[in-house]
């Protein structure tokens, strides 16, 4: 229990999606103009997190990985799919994409206008790619890998809507000419991503009972491959 609640708070706070890794700033700048917009899309970024994460879990460890389908049978053991991981995650991710998609537009026709095309890009949405790209560098089980798409669609939420709220007073605020529009949000954003990075300076006191120093990677090999992670996301987004 306790080590769940160092993964949740960490995927909030500490490994946020938008200001640890930068992952999502594209439709993070575009809908958080208005506080109801970006409330309804961060709403339905913890949904799709919430359920893809887990799923991408269970696919990446019971069809993906080398060894991954002994369960079927042993003449298996030996079949490594991990390579088919990108199309896989992303299927996944498309598919209840499309689901929220088609539950906003009849339950919520009013934000589903207001969300316009930035709603069906919550599937090549970088911050969701890049969580379920996280879990093969990282040995969560399905449990701890439900906390962290709940808590890393958690962060992305109270990053967006605390940005729109501070970009609806913006409006009533004598900002300068030169930096009116993505000049002044961008230094807000860099502000914000001090204030959400100063939570690293923290020491969490929930760790899992009965670890040992010896079974964990070390720190600079586990930032050098989430690094690597981000990098691919961000260049497949790109593409």
């Amino acid at each position: 229990m306790e080590n769940l609640l160092n993964i949740f708070v960490k995927s909030i706070f500490v490994d946020n999606m938008i200001f640890a890794y930068f992952l999502g700033m594209c439709s993070y700048l575009a809908v958080s103009k208005k506080y109801k917009t970006a409330a309804g899309l961060g709403l339905a970024v913890i949904f799709v997190l919430g359920i893809t994460v887990p799923l991408n879990w269970l696919a990446y460890n019971y069809l993906l990985k080398e060894g991954a389908l002994s369960w079927i049978s042993q003449d298996f053991a030996t079949i490594d799919l991990e390579v088919l991981k990108f199309i896989v995650f992303i299927a996944i991710v498309a598919a209840f994409v499309q689901l929220t998609e088609m539950a906003v537009e009849k339950f919520s026709p009013a934000l589903y206008n207001s969300l316009g095309i930035f709603l069906p890009l919550i599937a090549v949405n970088c911050s969701i790619l890049g969580a379920a790209l996280f879990l093969p560098t990282r040995d969560y089980t399905l449990v701890e890998a439900t906390t962290f798409g709940l808590g890393s669609g958690l962060g992305w939420f109270l990053a967006v809507v605390a940005l729109a709220a501070i970009r609806e007073k913006m409006a009533y605020s004598d900002v300068p000419k030169p930096l009116r529009g993505l000049g002044i949000t961008f230094i807000i954003v860099g502000l914000m991503a001090f204030g959400f990075m100063s939570f690293g300076g923290f020491e969490l006191p929930f760790k899992r009972t009965g670890d040992q120093p010896t079974e964990e990677v070390s720190s600079i090999e586990k930032a050098s491959t989430e690094d690597a992670v981000v990098q691919s996301v961000n260049i497949t987004e790109e593409k």
